[in-house]
């Protein structure tokens, strides 16, 4: 009994344990062996990357794109767009464990596509 009060007593103290946080908040929710392909913000100002996203998300329409809701939000909203047009369901992440008082640096990523539940064999590019 004192074991069980002592863990509930923990957990709300300190909140609940998760695995892996650092590599969570990294890949937008998501644990490293689920991400496909990561891009980070300043590779997302290159204007050839959307051609290249398209071909992906074409050739990949199984999994679903993460989007840093910490960037400029023409940027959310070009890539929310790509995402709508190939049909591929989309999460844009702002929540408290991701820095957001912070603006979010060049080389966080903005862009993640992932598989919600399942390891990915051979990921696009990391």
């Amino acid at each position: 009994m004192s074991e069980d009060l002592n863990d509930f007593i923990k957990a709300k103290a300190l909140g609940l344990s998760t695995i892996k946080p650092d590599e969570k908040r990294a890949f937008l929710g998501n644990f490293r062996e689920r991400v496909a392909m990561a891009v980070t913000i300043r590779q997302l100002h290159d204007e050839r990357i959307a051609n290249l996203l398209d071909e992906v998300l074409s050739r990949y329409p199984q999994y679903r794109v993460y989007l840093n809701g910490r960037m400029p939000q023409e940027m959310v909203a070009f890539y929310m767009k790509q995402a709508l047009a190939h049909d591929i369901p989309f999460t844009i992440m702002a929540q408290p464990g991701m820095r957001v008082k912070k603006d979010p640096s060049a080389d966080d990523f903005g862009w993640v596509l992932a598989d919600p539940k399942n390891k990915i064999d051979r990921p696009i590019l990391l």
